[in-house]
């Protein structure tokens, strides 16, 4: 069956269309992943609001949670009310600040825009200003300051005015409710503690005549031990470092600074604070969280996620868990068996996988969580739980490295909202079953590919072996002359391959049999043609021999020409065919062939008169091994040739050298004339039989192309080679015969 280009396009489209089918395999795979990835994340959503759901009913209807610090505020003013924050550590009591450094965040700066009394324009760049925050830990709350104040002034030893001097005031609810404060006004750097100020205020009287007129009389001053810290002075200021027993404390709290600037009058020159302390109505929320909260958070175990209760102003009254470091609710999946120590999970761990996770998986990164140790949330989430709803968002971190799910749902304390469950998860779990579901499908699919490259590998092994072997029995089967020298032995399978081996081994064959018929024509052909030549000659000489008039006679010149011609062309027939034959039973002997060459070319130079020879012939011998009289012939038509196509007036050169190359010796001939440049891509067909590109001004006798034809074989008995080539010069055509001379043995 004969393929038409259309068909075998349509085999190869089908082909291709297979391949694109396979290699759609492992991307449908891939997007199977994506799809459960997604699947995932809906049902982290649904647990998640169920986790504050579960959080909010049991915190429901219990009023002793959400203190009236919670309740009454319509508003949060920043800076004045403050929030305690959970610290990790405890805090050193030394001024130096260093155990605050993971906190500098939540710091707030106190300029300006907190000043409650001064006596000139107030400059930031010369006035008294701070940073501050106060944190909870096991029953004690911390306040830091760092005073920026350019003349610090120290109370006097053995002074008892506490208020002629820089000092802080602390103003204070007690948890009855009491209004309560203390006053902070060192001697020089170093431990200092709290006095409790006794004597009661006027609450009527206008702040900025309190502050121009009030003193503290010592006599109202007692001494209060729990309250204790560290003054330090530095080279912009000081710092202050407090702790206060969390039983001395309610639901108010307030710090000033008064300072002074002038040593003499001791006049106080600014107040600055986070609120007004001299009065119980000015001063700021604290807002502690929770210890009951945080209790009930932590015994319902949900420590897979971060869980915050906020109030109805979004301040943090309790929170538990780090989605730092948790993986949600898939924690208890994303594990990996650490007994496998088998040598295949070595590799995989060690191989395998950072090549995913460098070209093809994103791993779970570290991620900022702007949220972690926030005072506040805010979000749409919280907002819609606020009013009442329960609610769910996705947002991406800070650095956008990580997604993160966070929920809230409602609080109710009488059919209020007091507050909300807030519940976040990062999506590293679910991140990370992908990934372990993507490395076992690439590992499926490395495996396939792997047996598939292995199978493909043998059977294309097998097949192209079975194709190299027969094309080296195809090669094999013919020399470069084109003759038949060996059968091709026909496989015995049932495939393709099998049967083109049998349809070329019947080919070669046939072309064998072919073959012997042509080599055998031309004997055959002279042998039945010698005869009736022989009698047509004969005829021809006997009627010569009888007088005949002029026309006859040129008649019969012109039919002994013809059969002069043709036995001529008989002989050529069988010379090639003779020549081969006798060098089958040729005997080598050692001859110089520098007198070979001389002594041919003087014949050559007899037999061509009128042609000119340059010969250039080393003096020394040039010793060989071979058949002189062959070479002598292959001499002959390697000169005749080149007469034949010599220009007019034109010298034939003729050459023998030797050279050594890796220890073999040889000696090369050139034959060299001035003529026609050889055809594009005959120069190697010419040194087969019956080829010859004579023009018609050179066939004054019969040429069948077998000189050189009968050249090459004289060469390759002698193991040698021989090259046609066009002149450097472009002037005319070469013949290089290089013979091998022997090893030379030092």
């Amino acid at each position: 069956m004969k393929f038409t280009p259309q068909l075998r396009l349509g085999l190869r489209t089908k082909v291709i269309l297979i391949s694109s089918f396979l290699l759609l395999l492992p991307w449908l795979g891939y997007k199977y992943v994506w799809e459960m990835e997604k699947l995932l994340r809906q049902g982290q959503e649904q647990t998640l609001i169920g986790t504050t759901r579960a959080v909010a009913t049991a915190l429901n209807e219990r009023p002793n949670l959400f203190n009236l610090q919670a309740s009454f505020l319509k508003s949060v003013e920043k800076g004045k009310d403050l929030y305690a924050y959970d610290l990790q550590n405890p805090i050193k009591l030394d001024g130096k600040l260093s155990d605050w450094h993971d906190y500098d965040s939540q710091m707030v700066n106190y300029g300006r825009d907190y000043v409650q009394f001064s006596r000139r324009p107030y400059s930031a760049s010369n006035s008294i200003n701070f940073k501050h925050m106060v944190g909870k830990y096991q029953g004690y709350l911390y306040a830091v300051f760092e005073v920026n104040d350019k003349s610090p002034i120290m109370r006097r030893k053995n002074s008892t005015r506490v208020d002629r001097s820089d000092h802080l005031i602390i103003a204070m609810t007690s948890p009855n409710g009491e209004f309560q404060r203390y006053v902070i006004s060192p001697y020089e750097s170093g431990w200092v503690n709290a006095f409790h100020i006794t004597e009661p205020t006027d609450d009527n009287q206008d702040s900025a005549t309190s502050y121009n007129t009030s003193m503290i009389d010592p006599a109202s001053l007692v001494a209060a031990s729990d309250i204790q810290g560290f003054w330090q002075n530095t080279e912009s200021g000081y710092n202050l470092e407090l702790r206060i027993p969390l039983t001395m404390l309610g639901n108010k709290l307030g710090f000033a600074f008064y300072d002074i600037n002038n040593s003499r009058n001791r006049i106080i020159d600014t107040i600055i604070g986070t609120s007004n302390t001299s009065h119980l109505n000015r001063l700021g929320t604290v807002l502690v969280p929770s210890p009951e909260i945080d209790k009930i958070l932590k015994g319902m175990g949900h420590n897979s996620s971060r869980i915050s209760v906020i109030d109805r102003h979004q301040r943090i009254l309790a929170q538990t868990g780090d989605i730092q470091d948790s993986d949600g609710v898939w924690s208890s999946s994303v594990k990996y068996s650490e007994d496998d120590d088998s040598w295949w999970s070595a590799f995989e761990q060690n191989v395998l996988h950072p090549l995913y996770y460098k070209f093809l998986i994103s791993a779970p990164q570290q991620f900022i969580d702007s949220q972690q140790d926030a005072a506040n949330l805010k979000g749409v989430h919280i907002s819609q739980a606020l009013q009442g709803r329960g609610y769910s968002q996705w947002r991406l971190s800070e650095d956008k490295k990580a997604m993160i799910l966070a929920a809230a749902y409602p609080i109710w304390l009488d059919n209020n909202v007091m507050g909300a469950v807030v519940a976040e998860e990062s999506t590293n779990g679910i991140q990370t079953l992908r990934n372990r579901a993507l490395e076992k499908l690439f590992n499926i699919i490395l495996a396939i590919m792997a047996i598939g490259t292995i199978t493909l590998f043998l059977f294309a092994s097998n097949i192209s072996s079975r194709i190299r072997q027969l094309r080296d029995e195809a090669e094999l089967s013919i020399d470069s002359q084109g003759r038949i020298q060996k059968t091709i032995s026909p496989a015995k399978g049932s495939d393709e391959i099998a049967d083109l081996s049998r349809s070329l081994a019947s080919m070669v064959g046939r072309l064998g049999q072919y073959n012997h018929y042509l080599e055998n024509l031309s004997s055959r052909l002279s042998h039945e043609l010698r005869t009736p030549v022989a009698v047509v000659r004969s005829s021809i000489e006997n009627l010569s021999m009888h007088n005949q008039d002029e026309d006859s006679q040129r008649y019969i010149a012109r039919a002994q020409d013809g059969i002069h011609r043709l036995s001529t062309i008989l002989s050529s027939m069988t010379e090639a065919t003779r020549i081969e034959q006798s060098l089958q039973g040729a005997e080598k002997e050692k001859f110089p062939l520098n007198e070979l060459v001389t002594g041919c070319m003087h014949g050559y130079q007899m037999a061509f008169p009128e042609q000119q020879f340059k010969v250039q012939v080393p003096e020394v011998n040039v010793m060989i091994e071979g058949a002189p009289d062959y070479l002598a012939q292959l001499l002959d038509k390697l000169i005749a040739n080149a007469e034949d196509f010599s220009h007019n007036e034109s010298e034939i050169e003729v050459s023998l050298s030797s050279e050594t190359i890796q220890a073999q010796t040889y000696a090369s001939i050139i034959v060299s004339n001035h003529g026609p440049l050889l055809p594009d891509n005959m120069t190697d067909q010419l040194l087969n039989s019956m080829i010859s590109i004579r023009t018609q001004d050179k066939q004054n006798k019969p040429h069948l192309g077998l000189g050189l034809f009968i050249a090459r074989l004289i060469t390759e008995y002698h193991n040698g080679k021989i090259m046609l080539r066009n002149r450097t010069d472009n002037k005319g055509v070469e013949v290089i015969v290089t013979l091998p001379l022997g090893t030379n043995d030092k």
